[in-house]
């Protein structure tokens, strides 16, 4: 079995070599493939992750190389995981929405959108020469914003199934607040990438007995911590929103707290460097305590379990995940992309019946999905006002003063990306 990573050079990437060690059995990678165009980068990650295979005792070989074509030729599957225009892009996606008022994010609002019109057509690109190398392969994406990146990818009819580790944060942590296995926990998750709500809470599947009342009541002030949320903002939702929600439910409050301190962007790039530094110690064979704060917590257990169970090779038989709605949430459309529980196969994802939606949580999911809708419009087509429409629509932004001036301030922020401006 061959499996590429694009984008191996990312200080992620020892937290994904650490799970596909520990988890062979569960995906017996013959030979793994890291490609990054960052060579200095590359062969520093490539050193641990064959450290860190010798010392687990891992048979598979790990080939790196800045040649796409050769690292995707007979790849069984591909995983996504690029940032075009590096940490510097995103510390401008931070900033420069400040200016206006309005929240600086590299997944959400006017910072979001930058990243996905940097990023869909690289993307679609990279998909293109993987279909060309083996149409049967599978695409796994971990590029932000997920939900429109993966939506571009099926749009042009790839292989491809989308991946976020909020998820299986949350599994987790419930696990541990009930004391349980962490996969008796199944999930109500809805929503769009980084939009969602967890409406259940089950043991044992989807049929199993519901908790998530007794999880609120029980460790609600935790849960609302790690939200950085009013503990009485989740009794009154009566569920556990993703901490993306606090973009939206305070607003203003976050834009006034990112004014005051450096960008996470920064405090990333910092880390990165540190990282990198630890990386090149010839005697360090796992990955350090500090990629613990890098972010992508339990990325690698989320990815081993997708990559096996769409390869056959065995997986959770139930998997939260982004693929297209296809009549799960009705109404939406059904080429929406949407973040759902689903049965995941050699044959790709199929939500499960999601039920009926609260309209306090449908209202703002369409919403989104419509600035979604036009975001990949911008992203494949370019111009000006296709960037302002979609400005426009995003509950984040909303008036058309301020998507005027956002316009302007994206497109000079990343005229060198943007093959039309």
């Amino acid at each position: 079995m061959k499996l590429a990573v694009v984008g191996g050079g990312s200080t992620y990437t020892p937290e994904l070599i650490d799970g596909f060690a520990r988890l062979r059995d569960t995906l017996p990678i013959t030979e793994l493939v890291l490609v990054d165009p960052a060579a200095d980068r590359l062969d520093l990650v490539g050193g641990l992750a064959r450290r860190i295979f010798a010392k687990q005792g891992h048979p598979g070989r790990i080939v790196t190389t800045h040649d796409l074509d050769a690292a995707v030729e007979g790849a069984d599957a591909v995983l996504l995981q690029l940032r075009v225009g590096g940490q510097a892009a995103r510390n401008q996606d931070e900033t420069w929405p400040l200016e206006c008022g309005c929240v600086g994010q590299e997944t959400t609002g006017a910072g979001g959108l930058a990243k996905a019109l940097r990023t869909v057509p690289v993307v679609l690109d990279i998909a293109e020469r993987v279909r060309r190398a083996n149409p049967d392969a599978w695409i796994i994406d971990f590029t932000n914003p997920v939900g429109i990146v993966t939506r571009a990818l099926l749009g042009a009819g790839h292989k491809a199934v989308g991946l976020c580790n909020v998820a299986i944060g949350f599994q987790r942590k419930f696990a541990g607040h009930l004391g349980v296995d962490p996969a008796r926990v199944h999930l109500g998750h809805v929503g769009l990438n980084h939009l969602t709500w967890e409406t259940s809470v089950r043991l044992d599947g989807p049929g199993g007995e519901e908790v998530l009342p007794r999880l609120l009541a029980g460790h609600g002030d935790a849960i609302a911590a790690d939200l950085r949320l009013p503990r009485p903002v989740l009794d009154r939702l009566g569920v556990v929103p993703s901490y993306y929600l606090r973009y939206f439910y305070a607003h203003d409050e976050v834009v006034e707290e990112l004014r005051t301190k450096p960008s996470r962007a920064a405090e990333v790039a910092a880390m990165e460097k540190e990282l990198l530094e630890m990386y090149g110690d010839p005697a360090l064979d796992e990955k350090p305590e500090l990629l613990a704060k890098r972010g992508g917590a339990f990325y690698s257990e989320a990815a081993v379990d997708l990559a096996a169970s769409l390869l056959g090779a065995g997986g959770s038989p139930y998997q939260v995940v982004n693929t297209l709605n296809n009549g799960t949430l009705p109404f939406l459309p059904d080429d929406a992309v949407i973040e759902t529980q689903a049965a995941v196969g050699r044959d790709g994802a199929v939500p499960l019946p999601a039920g009926p939606v609260d309209p306090l949580f449908a209202g703002l999911i369409a919403n989104v999905t419509a600035y979604e809708d036009l975001a990949l419009d911008a992203a494949l087509r370019g111009g000006r006002e296709r960037v302002f429409k979609a400005l426009l629509a995003h509950p984040l932004i909303g008036q058309y003063a301020y998507a005027d001036q956002l316009t302007d301030r994206l497109i000079a922020h990343n005229g060198e990306h943007l093959a039309w401006a």
